[in-house]
């Protein structure tokens, strides 16, 4: 179905979009003709939506708006995912004339526009018929709706625009925070109450990545989190719930091609190989897999490895497998994580850098490192590349094991070291979401074939468990957390843990379960704990034994808002910016 590619009938050969994580995106010809279709510099015509045809491609381009720059689809936290190079929001440089605030609201607008254009096109213009265009609108009201949360996640109110405009008559100021949820729940009201829009699409259907009532209750559902109206949340997970979605047996298949439409994903951005059908994803984790250049744009961050926990559950902590870890200088515990038969000119390097050589073990060095790794949290392994561990990828048309290992050498006597572009440094890689073997049958770097998943029942689970207990019912709670651990392989919560107590178990469950998936960052914005776990003393861009490389710097609680954008300001001068962005 996906490889089967017609212009002019995208949903039926399952051609919808994919994510990039550039600042930018590359579009083929075939798209940029489809994203014409909805004018940017003129108030809406009439011709665009004559059709059924020209109606369905109007419908796309909306869903197409996803992809625009969508670069905070990666914006995990900085405690899980590390850029390879420090950014301006983690170094204090970040101003209101940074591209990435600008990019990301003209893309979400964008997205808000495409949207209004439609919902007046379909309405007055579209001559499908009234089933059909009652589905149609409930979609867009959705993704209206996606764009305006993702806004009011950054920016805590925005413009409102409902109707279609001319780009040059952006003038209207501000509506606060709660008037932008408001609209957002409007919509996904409309889309729950409309009934020619599914429940939810199965595996193997041909709308499948659609727009369901069941992402409609999950998104209403993670609004009502942000206004704290814990009941009416509980209320849309449980009909998430009874509309069939469940947890996919196997976390670590759950992420490949095979099982992206499993009962797990509520909503998701469909990508095929082809170049501009695709995604960009897998190669900014992980180029390893299938190209020559061995770039990693994202590396982990040692705190997120060390928040796995045992398998029993029980918090991991470095002094148990190497007593005296957690007091060493960050630097000197490189010896700890260097490979066996060490060369006699590696370790006189070893010696320069500082290192203390009586501390490794000529010829059980990896052992020892590899017992902090064994019995851990399962989703550790599946979501990471550990020291010492292999990874299946490319060397030229074949596939070949990787192991790796410190200091990298090149190959020697078959034993293939795994290489990125940053070899003078050790780093955790991502393997999550990352292609293996040498030949994943995609053209280039930028068609990423796996689905990009949006909201699944995973991250549902835990915010239900969020919202009950801040209802005050952690026994209930606890239940659903434990819904998650079980799938995980690990440990189960106890009955009875304090509600306090439980509050920390869930957001650090969160941390560890949906890692590397865009989530976390938001999480931390709305907890406001963005400060405690990645602005700490110390902190910054780490190799695996917490030696810094580049510093983190706090620049103040204004990180918890974004800036208006001033290029936005000066064409609006309406707009009033945040605190602490006056720069």
């Amino acid at each position: 179905m996906k490889n089967n590619i017609k212009k002019y009938n995208l949903w039926s050969k399952k051609i919808l979009l994919g994510v990039t994580l550039g600042s930018a995106t590359l579009f083929s010809a075939c798209q940029k003709d489809l994203l014409d279709t909805v004018p940017k510099t003129q108030v809406l015509t009439n011709n665009m939506w004559l059709t059924e045809n020209l109606t369905d491609q109007g419908v796309n381009g909306v869903y197409q708006a996803l992809r625009l720059g969508q670069m905070l689809y990666v914006y995990d936290s900085y405690v899980t995912l590390q850029g390879r190079d420090n950014s301006t929001l983690m170094n204090a440089t970040a101003t209101s004339s940074s591209g990435i605030f600008s990019s990301t609201w003209q893309s979400l607008y964008e997205g808000v526009h495409r949207s209004n254009n439609a919902i007046y096109g379909i309405t007055n213009v579209s001559p499908v018929g009234a089933e059909k265009k009652a589905r149609l609108l409930a979609e867009v009201k959705f993704l209206r709706a996606f764009y305006y949360y993702r806004l009011n996640q950054l920016y805590k109110g925005v413009p409102i625009y409902t109707e279609p405009i001319e780009w040059n008559k952006v003038d209207k100021p501000r509506s606060s925070e709660q008037e932008v949820w408001n609209l957002v729940i409007k919509d996904l009201t409309d889309c729950i109450n409309e009934p020619q829009l599914p429940g939810r699409y199965e595996k193997g259907n041909s709308n499948f990545g659609r727009i369901s009532k069941s992402a409609a209750y999950a998104l209403r559902g993670k609004v009502y989190m942000y206004t704290q109206e814990w009941a009416k949340a509980i209320a849309d997970f449980e009909q998430v719930k009874n509309l069939g979605h469940n947890l996919f047996n196997s976390y670590s298949d759950l992420f490949k091609g095979s099982n992206e439409q499993s009962p797990e994903v509520i909503f998701s951005i469909q990508n095929i190989a082809l170049a501009g059908y695709g995604s960009d994803y897998q190669f900014r984790f992980g180029s390893r897999s299938a190209f020559g250049s061995n770039w990693n744009t994202y590396l982990v961050h040692p705190d997120a490895v060390d928040r796995y926990q045992r398998k029993d559950g029980v918090k991991f902590n470095w002094d148990d497998y190497i007593p005296g870890y957690n007091s060493m200088a960050p630097k000197k515990r490189e010896v700890f994580f260097l490979r066996n038969n060490l060369t006699a000119t590696e370790i006189s390097n070893m010696e320069k850098k500082g290192l203390d050589m009586s501390l490794y073990l000529p010829t059980g060095n990896e052992q020892r490192i590899l017992k902090a790794y064994t019995d851990r949290d399962p989703r550790l392994a599946s979501n990471v590349i550990l020291p010492y561990s292999t990874f299946i990828g490319a060397n030229g048309a074949t596939d070949q094991t990787f192991t790796s290992r410190w200091p990298y050498r090149q190959e020697f006597g078959g034993v293939f070291d795994l290489r990125t572009d940053i070899v003078p440094n050790f780093y955790y890689y991502p393997r999550k979401f990352v292609y293996e073997g040498a030949n994943p049958g995609i053209p280039n770097r930028e068609a990423g074939a796996y689905d990009y998943i949006v909201i699944r029942y995973a991250d549902i689970l835990l915010l239900w468990a969020e919202a009950l207990n801040e209802s005050k019912k952690p026994s209930e709670a606890v239940l659903k957390v434990n819904e998650v651990r079980k799938r995980a392989g690990v440990g189960e919560l106890a009955i009875g843990i304090s509600e306090q107590d439980l509050r920390k178990e869930i957001r650090e469950e969160r941390r560890r379960e949906l890692m590397c998936e865009g989530v976390i960052y938001f999480d931390e914005l709305r907890w406001k704990t963005l400060k405690e776990t990645s602005f700490y003393a110390g902190n910054g861009i780490k190799e695996m034994w917490g030696g810094v490389i580049s510093g983190y710097d706090w620049r103040g609680d204004q990180l918890y808002t974004w800036p208006i954008p001033q290029v936005e300001r000066e064409q609006n001068t309406g707009l009033t910016q945040n605190s602490g962005w006056d720069d």
